[in-house]
């Protein structure tokens, strides 16, 4: 380990970002270079490289408060709260285009996801947070493998719903059968989490199954089975 300061000039991140631009860097040296300084036994960059190591993809960096980051070692609320503006910055800078993606029926459901979902060879569900206008606030990956009620916790999917103080959420899940008619664990997954949102005044839109070319609407399903 040594100190930014000591590296070849064409090897610090600073140096780099001037002579090739943002893009060409690596997420841990534009974490290096927000934090700007490191400890007496660690660089910046060094610090930069155990919170990816430790959160294994930089995206997770949007769910921390002040208080995570600053538990990184060698972050401290300063530097945490720096990181932290960085982010709602860009957060901000790509929020007109977030708010053109609009759900408001399964079809929208299907576009926005058929291509991240109609390749994979397991299950994935997805939920997706919406405001009072149905616009897209985010989307998160909740669980991978076969749904099951006694294995998806209500809380993994509501956490993200508050944090984002989101109106309502739509649940998506992929058949790689390619067959979308649900199964009995998917109907008892979408009951409980509609009960989950009722007690925490937050609706659970809708539940679509995605299935290579072809979509499902749990909700219209039960309907038509005189399920709801």
């Amino acid at each position: 380990m040594y100190l930014i300061k000591e590296m070849p000039l064409g090897e610090r991140p600073r140096e780099r970002l001037e002579k090739f631009g943002a893009e060409a860097l690596s997420s841990y040296e534009l974490i290096a270079i927000l934090l700007h300084t490191g400890t007496t036994n660690l660089s910046a960059i060094d610090i930069a490289k155990n919170m990816i190591f430790d959160i294994k993809d930089v995206t997770g960096l949007r769910d921390k408060t002040i208080p995570e980051l600053a538990s990184f070692r060698g972050v401290g609320k300063a530097k945490a709260i720096t990181l932290l503006a960085a982010l709602e910055l860009g957060k901000r800078a790509l929020s007109t285009e977030r708010d053109l993606i609009r759900i408001s029926s399964p079809a929208d459901v299907f576009h926005l996801l058929k291509d991240d979902l109609s390749d994979l060879k397991q299950e994935v569900l997805i939920a997706l947070y919406l405001d009072i206008k149905s616009q897209l606030i985010a989307k998160k990956q909740i669980f991978t493998g076969g749904l099951n009620s006694s294995l998806i916790h209500p809380r993994e999917v509501f956490k993200y719903a508050v944090k984002y103080s989101a109106f309502s959420i739509i649940l998506v899940h992929n058949h790689p059968s390619g067959d979308p008619e649900p199964s009995q664990q998917d109907v008892e997954v979408t009951k409980a989490m509609e009960a989950a949102g009722e007690m925490m005044q937050i609706t659970i839109t809708d539940h679509v199954i995605l299935a290579k070319n072809r979509f499902l609407s749990i909700r219209d399903y039960l309907k038509i089975k005189g399920g709801k």
